[in-house]
């Protein structure tokens, strides 16, 4: 005989339906808080109490929301109507950041779909194009925030593309001109060949991507050991098309190095018995399995200390690259993967940047903007690394095949790692050398500056401060320069003859009035000398 236990059990009694009707209920209720003008009464209530501000990250103007935006903004609202409750007074504002390349990216987008070319396009015309686009999502993107309940001062938020914001943007790049942070200079900056541009580091992303590896002889000329006479230091990259822009090789100094005779080689190598090459003592088991030497004789062990002062050729040398490329220590030098021997382009890392600043190395420009060798790179001129489309060009192959023909040429493989890409087109990125404007990081001791106020900043959870303190201490001077049309102009007139930016207060603050009556257009459309 069955039982019915619903009698017996005592459960408290209550109005709230048994189904939540979400579909209807939603809506109703989001049509209370306005018709109460909710928003209106918490701030009346809590007029005159402790404020309490969240700085919210604003999101890009550039489409429907997604479940990053709800997690972001709901968990935001919890902390702002918890603080509100507490007693204090919670005034979110919200904004929206409506510059830069995700913007005009889409813009771009369009016009490609239209089989268009937007650098026909006069600039005023594409800009404002990019800020009715902005302003389009911001109105869509604020009911879809509101459909998810945030309460916040939707009618007055802030935008980075409003007149007053623009022009306070260009004071604070004044103050930087004005005291010394701000500097032009050409440095290695991660560059996508495809929107034409420099980006940040918040604006590149790293993606599983196949390169080329090769290994390459680089002959000595000026041995600093006797060890080293006739020998070859064997230097292994995943970046065949930077070996042009080559004008150094770096070693570990606490790392043991050797020299071998080849011995014996396995069908196929490039490598040759008789000829000695130098590799790192932890590294060199894989070296011999990639390179195919079968058999070999240890000749000499020496410490990296002891290899300062030693000088190669060039792998191309006779072909139009016929300097010297001297080795110096390097602290990135790493006994993880490759010959412990890393070869050094100037021009196209940070690294490689960095050592040949301190050593007074040659800066050579040799890719242009749209990923092509300029002319007067000897052998390759023409040859492009990635195409527009963000695709392998023919500079890889035939940097392999010019080093194979020299002789140069050790082995080549494929590697599958993380490699960095553009966060918005995908395509993957390059370092090169360009003329940039940059924050520095050590004038008037920014550095220093933002990793105190970062100790007296409370962090729940603790750890975020180790992760930031961890960024800022290891971060490069801030690119702020743009190649791109959507953003605010740089306040900065340059002297013709000695390149010297004019350092005015009184020209910054005309532009910045200018700014917050015309916008950032003015700098387009006014005679300098207004």
């Amino acid at each position: 005989m069955s039982v019915d236990y619903k009698a017996t059990v005592f459960l408290p009694r209550t109005d709230f339906p048994m189904r939540a009707g979400l579909p209807a209920r939603e809506p109703e209720i989001l049509r209370r808080w306005q018709e109460m003008d909710l928003y209106g009464r918490l701030r009346k209530a809590a007029a005159g109490r402790e404020k309490f501000v969240l700085h919210d990250g604003p999101p890009y103007a550039n489409g429907h929301l997604h479940m990053g935006h709800a997690l972001n903004k709901i968990l935001k609202d919890v902390i702002n109507r918890s603080q509100q409750m507490l007693g204090k007074d919670a005034n979110y504002v919200p904004g929206w950041d409506c510059h830069g390349l995700p913007i005009e990216w889409k813009v771009e987008e369009q016009y490609r779909a239209r089989g268009q070319d937007k650098d026909k396009v006069p600039a005023v015309e594409f800009r404002r194009q990019c800020r009715e686009f902005a302003q389009h999502w911001i109105g869509v993107q604020t009911e879809e925030f509101q459909r998810l309940g945030v309460i916040g001062d939707w009618r007055t938020p802030y935008t980075t593309m409003a007149y007053s914001a623009e022009a306070q943007i260009v004071r604070e790049v004044g103050k930087f001109l004005l005291n010394g942070g701000l500097y032009r200079g050409a440095k290695p900056v991660l560059w996508s060949v495809v929107e034409r541009t420099a980006l940040a580091d918040a604006e590149v992303e790293y993606h599983d991507h196949t390169s080329t590896t090769i290994w390459v002889r680089f002959p000595v000329v000026t041995p600093s050991q006797p060890a080293l006479a006739g020998a070859a230091v064997v230097i292994w990259t995943t970046t065949p098309w930077t070996i042009p822009g080559n004008r150094a090789v770096a070693f570990k100094a606490d790392a043991p190095y050797v020299v071998i005779e080849v011995r014996k080689v396995a069908e196929g190598a490039r490598a040759r018995p008789g000829e000695r090459l130098v590799v790192a003592r932890p590294l060199l088991d894989s070296v011999l399995k990639d390179i195919g030497v079968a058999a070999h004789e240890v000749v000499a062990e020496l410490p990296g200390a002891a290899l300062a002062g030693t000088v190669c050729a060039h792998p191309l040398r006779g072909r139009g690259y016929d300097f010297d490329v001297p080795l110096h220590a390097g602290d990135f030098v790493t006994m993880d993967q490759g010959t412990g021997f890393v070869h050094i382009a100037p021009g196209h890392g940070s690294d490689d940047y960095e050592l040949g600043l301190r050593h007074g190395l040659e800066m050579p420009l040799t890719v242009d903007g749209d990923g092509r060798f300029m002319d007067h790179v000897p052998l390759f001129a023409g040859r492009i690394v990635y195409t527009a489309e963000g695709r392998p060009g023919d500079a890889n192959p035939a940097v392999v095949a010019a080093l194979d023909e020299a002789g140069a040429l050790l082995a080549q493989g494929r590697l599958r790692h993380a490699y960095p890409h553009s966060w918005r087109s995908k395509a993957p990125l390059i370092f090169r050398n360009t003329p940039q404007w940059f924050i520095s990081m050590e004038a008037n001791d920014l550095r220093k500056k933002a990793l105190a106020a970062l100790m007296q900043t409370r962090f729940i959870p603790e750890a975020g401060r180790t992760r930031l303190y961890a960024m800022i201490e290891s971060r490069p001077d801030w690119c702020i320069s743009r190649q791109r049309l959507w953003g605010v102009p740089l306040p900065i007139f340059v002297h013709k003859a000695s390149g010297e930016p004019l350092r005015d207060g009184a020209v910054i603050e005309r532009i910045a009035r200018t700014f917050e009556q015309e916008g950032g257009d003015a700098w387009f459309t006014s005679d300098p000398a207004r």
